[in-house]
């Protein structure tokens, strides 16, 4: 027969202490005695004590829900992200409710009208690549409820940001394709006014000026739905391709970018790296499996999806509006293989 979870009141009972007391020591109030403290979790645990987060959420006005916005799950980066968020939200009993826009401004709006409406406490916000209007967000954040935006980030919004080092990343895999004697280095992104296209641009842009070496504008090409579309990424590459001097190499700026022209430039017939080296930013699994291997700027994802998820979690926490925010920049790592 499974027995019924004691409550605060049982242990303090148990223990001849106030309800108050033994509340703040769960809680590791300053106010109480670290002696007391261990005391009362010691025969919490004992005795399987677990909190009652209806009655707390009831009482607090808080649903112990975070809403996560994001453009799509099966995304390898954004999985990694997921796993990070979700590692903190499990750890502090918080529950995730998780959208995907499909790089769509439209849906993105109406998902956030659908997390609102079920009161979430928070919101883990990476932009769709359609989005160039955040007053959906500002709506919400002048209602004060806590937001931390990721990866694709808004400076129109005063919030934490936990980023990618963009700039640093793409200038890594451009000075590495430099240094191996590729003269004509060409780019494929996502929309230009998403700040990681915006980044990874002045990355790519800053190590062809350190070298010397021109900025051609017909070298970077964009795909408006982050290579969502394979259609795009074709485009794109057939518009580098048909240039009197077509590219030798070629940074790619997101994971489907990177897999969709990888691939691409294999059925084209085009020989990696013989024909054009391909270094592409990029979280799938075992890149090394390609043939050949792919050079990758590999990005920290679950770190991210963990940071961004404790920043929130302490701004639904505070007593106070948080007024002061952080911008967290999380390094790349540049792993070199046989595509370059």
């Amino acid at each position: 027969m499974k027995s019924e979870n004691i409550t605060i009141k049982d242990i303090a009972k148990a223990l001849n202490l106030s309800y108050s007391t033994v509340s703040r020591a769960l809680k590791s109030s300053y106010k109480i005695s670290e002696a007391t403290q261990q005391l009362v979790k010691e025969y919490a645990e004992a005795h399987h004590y677990r909190p009652n987060l209806m009655a707390q959420s009831l009482k607090n006005q808080k649903s112990r829900c975070i809403g996560v916005v994001l453009c799509s799950i099966p995304n390898s980066f954004f999985a990694e992200v997921i796993s990070g968020i979700e590692s903190v939200a499990y750890s502090k009993d918080y529950l995730l409710i998780i959208t995907q826009n499909l790089e769509s401004y439209e849906r993105e709006v109406k998902n956030l009208e659908n997390l609102t409406w079920r009161s979430v406490d928070g919101l883990l916000i990476s932009l769709s690549t359609e989005t160039k209007d955040v007053s959906h967000f500002q709506e919400l954040h002048e209602q004060r409820l806590p937001m931390v935006f990721f990866d694709r980030v808004t400076n129109e919004i005063p919030s934490h940001q936990v980023i990618t080092d963009n700039i640093g990343g793409a200038y890594a895999a451009t000075r590495h394709l430099i240094e191996r004697g590729y003269k004509r280095i060409a780019t494929i992104t996502s929309t230009p006014y998403l700040s990681i296209s915006q980044e990874r641009l002045e990355g790519y842009k800053k190590a062809l000026t350190e070298f010397n070496m021109p900025v051609h504008d017909e070298y970077i090409q964009y795909c408006p739905h982050g290579g969502m579309i394979i259609d795009e990424i074709d485009s794109a590459l057939n518009n580098l391709l048909q240039l009197p001097e077509p590219p030798d190499a070629l940074l790619t700026a997101s994971d489907r970018i990177t897999i969709g022209s990888y691939s691409l430039i294999q059925k084209k017939g085009l020989a990696i790296p013989d024909a054009i080296a391909v270094a592409g930013f990029s979280n799938f699994t075992a890149p090394e499996l390609f043939n050949p291997p792919l050079t990758t700027v590999r990005q920290n994802a679950f770190e991210m999806g963990r940071m961004a998820t404790e920043l929130l979690i302490q701004q639904v926490e505070s007593k106070r509006p948080v007024t002061s925010f952080e911008k967290k920049i999380l390094p790349t790592e540049l792993i070199v293989r046989s595509s370059t």
